[in-house]
């Protein structure tokens, strides 16, 4: 093909695509056909290669990066399986960054390709090469249309779609495919490869029109290319294959092929193209803006192990390392390689030394974390920001004494998944566990038991609910006890004022003819303050003035203690009066979805108390729009598992505190209600 040189460095291609594309089956296929499996296993009965992991077997899907190197026609490869699921969409992220190419894999159901959306951007926003494998043609009553397929995913793609085969059928079958560029038609065996055939009848017609079609996306970045058609002249082969090669490395468009990984068809025509046509590491180095001879890596996946300690998983791009090497890192961090190893799933084996192109495993490298650039200089190398939290629980351990061990835990399994995060609210004490939804920290937390043997209980974030004050009073705080000896004496009369939303606290004091000594004042702020840690209703109390404006002292019993119980005397006393109001948080939510389910997400946001702002196109996502709204955060839970129901699985939302409204009627009286019964068993 278009006299390929061999490479002599590693490639790295990342698997990717939706949750029930059949990814790791195809990993799986292309094992086998390179001769690294001997026997196919299946995702179904827990045997694959991939998906090894505990949480991986018993979910029977993608939750982490299985590292699988390979050779195929003596070159070498490695694969990155990566997660389908939107709710691991961290890691595949994270892997993409560090791949020469990736492999998109899809189902053949036109309605289904709006699932791509979020992945095709982010291949194309960071100039990622890829091609996209049509999956699971061999489905049985259904017949396939392979060209609405690449209709509906151009739609999706911002990078213009090039097919590279046609299918031949029999009846509504798929039986095999002729190649665009040889014209060569072959016919699939199952677990074997396709034999040659003549190219039939019944797809001459179509294989020119499509042929033509893909010479055509060529040329619109080959002048010589369009010269030759426009004046009938008939390409040679190397020269197509050198376009198609170098316009995927540019990330120019995207190639489409199609296959049933389950039974190895379309699998070997695959591998021939990542082989022939799949950039090397020196490109995505380039992509990075990365140059040199020097030890250069980046981290792109932290493990702590139960028995293997800590591993930092690295795509080495220039110079070697070594067991024993000292790195450094753009922040100054210097560190000792403690074991080097290349991984083969989830094992890592022991290696001397690595050179260009690998993906290694570096042991004890406490100085590391996901994303560093290790031998460089740059703070900012492009690395992709976190995915913003969009599901909590509240986590505490079920064994006294675990406290300190389960913040420990939790920083390790944000270290090793950045869209995880961890929040303490110092009013209540809460540490919840932030992530992408219920699955995601399902998983996580059955990590957080397996390998660090910390059971929690878990629950709804409590919502930071307050109350204000709707009406002012003035009141009077005395506080006297005698009980031999020195009393306690204190008496302060208080203005209480409502103030505006947002306003928050204020305190002043307009005493007169030293009827309180100035020394006192401070300690009856503080014992207002106190007080409204938690007011009558059993919530902070915002959005309210006290003014000190009268009182008596005793020479020998009072003292700021007593001024400072008499401070909260008198604000229980006056809260009272003054029709305390209870309030909610409301954020500004932004949910992002397909246009067809824009009229969904805006009933369930309104379901949810939410009110509807407007909505929108998503700015640079065709066929996508941007429902706004105000929500409050005790409605805010689960909403992403609604919004993902409705929008097969992408759709996603942003949020922000806005502002703190009412909350009145029985909604009221029932969180009124919860919080007395907290407090009481305090």
């Amino acid at each position: 093909m278009g006299g390929h040189v061999p490479v002599t460095t590693p490639r790295v291609a990342a698997i990717v695509g939706p949750y029930t594309s059949g990814k790791t089956s195809l990993l799986e296929s292309l094992l086998t056909v390179s001769g690294t499996l001997h026997r196919r296993g299946k995702v179904t009965e827990g045997t694959s290669f991939g998906d090894a992991g505990p949480e991986a077997r018993s979910r029977q899907m993608t939750v982490e990066i299985t590292v699988a190197p390979t050779r195929f026609m003596d070159e070498d490869w490695i694969f990155l399986d990566c997660p389908g699921s939107v709710e691991f969409q961290q890691q595949t992220y994270d892997a993409l960054m560090v791949a020469d190419v990736a492999i998109v894999v899809c189902e053949p159901d036109p309605a289904r390709a709006v699932m791509l959306t979020p992945l095709l951007k982010f291949l194309d926003s960071r100039r990622i090469p890829h091609l996209i494998f049509i999956n699971k043609v061999d489905r049985d009553g259904t017949n396939i249309s392979i060209r609405a397929c690449l209709e509906a995913l151009q739609l999706v793609s911002d990078r213009p779609l090039l097919l590279r085969e046609v299918p031949i059928r029999e009846g509504s079958q798929i039986v095999g495919y002729v190649d665009l560029v040889s014209e060569r038609a072959y016919r699939y065996r199952p677990g074997e490869a396709s034999d040659l055939i003549r190219l039939p009848d019944s797809v001459q017609e179509r294989e020119v029109e499509a042929r033509q079609e893909m010479l055509e996306h060529l040329a619109d970045f080959d002048d010589k290319l369009l010269e030759d058609l426009l004046s009938d002249v008939t390409p040679a082969r190397e020269e197509v294959y050198d376009d198609l090669a170098r316009d995927l490395k540019a990330d120019l468009l995207v190639p489409v092929f199609f296959g049933a990984a389950d039974k190895d068809e379309g699998v070997r025509r695959l591998w021939k193209a990542l082989r022939h046509e799949g950039p090397d590491h020196m490109a995505a180095m380039a992509r990075l803006g990365l140059t040199g001879t020097a030890p250069q890596a980046t981290v792109f996946r932290t493990l702590h192990g139960q028995h293997t300690g800590s591993l930092y998983l690295c795509r080495l791009w220039s110079g070697s390392l070594k067991d024993g090497q000292v790195v450094s890192s753009a922040d100054g961090r210097v560190g000792k390689v403690s074991g080097l190893y290349s991984m083969q799933g989830q094992e890592p084996h022991k290696e001397a030394a690595a050179g260009p192109g690998a993906v290694v495993a570096l042991g004890r490298l406490d100085a590391a974390r996901t994303g560093m650039l290790i031998g460089d200089t740059r703070e900012d190398h492009g690395w992709p920001d976190p995915l913003p939290p969009l599901f909590a629980l509240a986590v505490r351990p079920t064994r006294q004494g675990d406290d300190v061990k389960l913040t420990s835990a939790l920083t390790r399994l944000c270290e090793e998944d950045a869209s995880l995060s961890v929040s303490h609210d110092p009013e209540t004490g809460e540490i919840s566990l932030w992530g992408q939804g219920d699955i995601h920290l399902a998983v996580a937390l059955s990590r957080l038991t397996r390998v660090y043997h910390i059971e929690v209980e878990t629950g709804p974030p409590q919502v930071p609910y307050r109350e204000t004050l709707r009406k002012g009073t003035k009141v009077q705080g005395r506080f006297k006890r005698q009980s031999g000896g020195h009393g306690q004496f204190g008496d302060v009369w208080l203005e209480i004022s409502p103030l505006k939303r947002g306003e928050g606290f204020r305190f002043s004091e307009s005493i007169s003819g030293g009827v309180i000594p100035r020394s006192y004042i401070p300690a009856v702020e503080a014992g207002v303050v106190d007080w409204a840690k938690r007011g009558l209703l059993g919530f902070p109390v915002v959005d309210f003035a006290v003014d000190l404006y009268d009182g008596s002292y005793h020479v020998v019993d009072s003292s700021e203690a007593a001024f400072k119980t008499a401070a909260g005397i008198g604000m229980r006393a006056g809260a009272a009066e003054c029709e305390p109001q209870l309030l909610e948080p409301v954020l500004m939510v932004e949910v992002s979805v397909p246009t067809e389910a824009t009229s969904r997400a805006q009933r369930a946001l309104s379901s949810r108390r939410g009110q509807i702002l407007g909505f929108a196109p998503r700015d640079g996502w065709t066929g996508w729009d941007v429902v706004q709204a105000y929500v409050p955060q005790a409605e805010m839970h689960d909403l992403i598992v609604d919004i993902r129901s409705i929008s097969m699985g992408v759709g996603t939302f942003s949020w922000r505190f806005d502002h703190m409204q009412d909350l009145v009627g029985k909604p009221a009286e029932q969180v009124i209600s919860s919080r007395q019964k907290v407090l009481e068993t305090a």
